[in-house]
């Protein structure tokens, strides 16, 4: 199974330090955010890993090379100046990533969910499966959450009392899932999860451990000072 790093965002939000660094190579723990995936893929048994990248993005094939170092394979899917948002991007990619279901993470994230349980979560994908989710409790800066789970399936809040969850930027997603999107094309994921929620076309699960939405230098700091080891 391939897996697919998202990391052509400008993070305005993260600005002055995304002026001169891209946001995944921001460091926390010691490493930069992308390398906790890249380290965490590995470990559950990947081996091909696409990264896409825009701004800045120079600095992120420098820094990362061919993967061999982190035992992987890594191939790049560069986007031009302003970059394509997240399914633009990921229709750009999948010449890169096969004809098979892959895994993709957004790279400003950290996440303890289990990347080894996404190949078996694959197979189970089919045209009227044809993506699955990883939700989290919603977190502060967004109390209103996303979605809803009804079992395993992926669903809109009938009501303001319905519990909500957060997409935690980690799903798996079979490539005819993108197939609409005209490659090239700037477009965001959300309408996509639209159609397909309105079709009960989408699992999801409920990850209760930890994430990270890394969004703010405040957020950053914060895992920063979480993840370095006491001494």
């Amino acid at each position: 199974m391939k897996a697919m790093i998202l990391a052509a965002g400008r993070g305005e939000r993260l600005r002055p330090l995304t002026d001169t660094t891209p946001k995944p190579l921001l460091r926390a723990g010691g490493k930069p955010l992308i390398v906790w995936h890249l380290e965490r893929l590995a470990a559950a048994g990947y081996r091909n890993v696409v990264i896409n990248h825009s701004h800045l993005g120079e600095q992120i094939v420098a820094t990362l090379g061919d993967g061999n170092a982190y035992g992987l394979h890594i191939t790049y899917s560069p986007e031009p100046a302003g970059a394509l948002e997240t399914a633009g991007g990921i229709a750009a990619a999948l010449p890169l990533l096969g004809d098979r279901a892959f895994l993709a993470i957004n790279g400003d994230v950290w996440c303890d969910w289990d990347f080894a349980a996404a190949p078996r979560l694959a197979d189970t994908l089919d045209p009227q499966r044809a993506a699955h989710l990883v939700l989290v409790d919603n977190p502060s800066h967004h109390p209103g959450g996303d979605f809803c789970l009804a079992g395993n399936i992926v669903r809109y809040a009938a009501s303001d009392s319905e519990h909500t969850l957060t997409y935690a930027g980690i799903g798996i997603f079979r490539p005819d899932f993108f197939a609409a999107v005209q490659v090239g094309a700037m477009m965001k994921l959300r309408p996509l999860l639209d159609h397909g929620i309105a079709r009960g076309l989408i699992r999801g699960e409920r990850h209760s451990g930890r994430w990270v939405d890394v969004g703010t230098p405040e957020r950053l700091a914060e895992l920063d000072r979480e993840l370095v080891p006491s001494s």
